[in-house]
């Protein structure tokens, strides 16, 4: 059975330290653009090729997410940061737009590209067509399965990587696409800031009975 790759997420530099330390295979991080990290706390431009030093001298991938859709005003900014991360070392890029993808393919020459879970990639076709079109590797949609991703691994090309969560917050919603934050605080769920609105706690009042809840409970049949 070929190992499996343990890849930690890493917000700041005593979190990467901490992983690598503590025998992660693979680190992912962000830097001050384009991630959907933004209540970590990230990596300047001088402190990114530092972690990228740090993570390789003990032997561990470097991988930094740019996985936003970049805005018709911020795109022309993505060839000149995927240099910097190119020129930095840094081994893969984790994106979800196709464009950032492509642009990847050309500015970062040197770094894998794999494919962010916020692609909600649920099925074997659509993996497969990442990796035709260059991906090396797709992190899949937190709702697949297990069954779902054996089968998965089982119809794509062997060559392409298959990445999935082991731990971590479940959104609601398909991997993060969700407009309940922004409709409720304005916070852009696709750019990093979910507020996390399906974590509040509700009540359900009838509009002509103001302040008598109905009850909510769970049994065998659901909620």
């Amino acid at each position: 059975m070929r190992k499996l790759e343990l890849l930690n997420p890493a917000g700041d530099m005593e979190r990467l330290k901490m992983s690598v330390l503590y025998g992660a295979d693979a680190v992912y991080l962000a830097g001050t653009s384009f991630g959907m990290r933004s209540f970590a706390g990230n990596f300047s431009p001088e402190e990114l090729p530092e972690a990228v030093k740090f993570a390789h001298e003990h032997g561990v991938k470097c991988h930094v997410t740019v996985n936003t859709m970049p805005r018709n005003e911020e795109v022309a900014q993505l060839p000149a940061y995927l240099e910097q991360l190119d020129d930095a070392g840094v081994d893969a890029l984790i994106v979800a737009d196709l464009g950032a993808f492509m642009l990847a393919g050309k500015y970062a020459p040197h770094c894998e590209r794999h494919i962010s879970t916020q692609q909600s990639i649920a099925n074997y076709e659509c993996a497969q067509s990442w990796f035709d079109l260059g991906a090396q590797r797709v992190v899949l949609a937190r709702e697949c399965s297990l069954d779902e991703i054996r089968t998965i691994r089982q119809k794509v090309d062997p060559k392409l990587e298959i990445e999935t969560f082991g731990h971590g917050a479940m959104c609601v919603s398909y991997s993060g696409r969700c407009l309940l934050s922004n409709y409720m605080t304005g916070r852009d769920s696709n750019r990093g800031a979910c507020a996390q609105p399906c974590r509040y706690k509700y009540a359900l009042m009838e509009e002509l009975r103001p302040g008598q809840y109905c009850p909510g409970y769970e049994d065998e049949k659901g909620t």
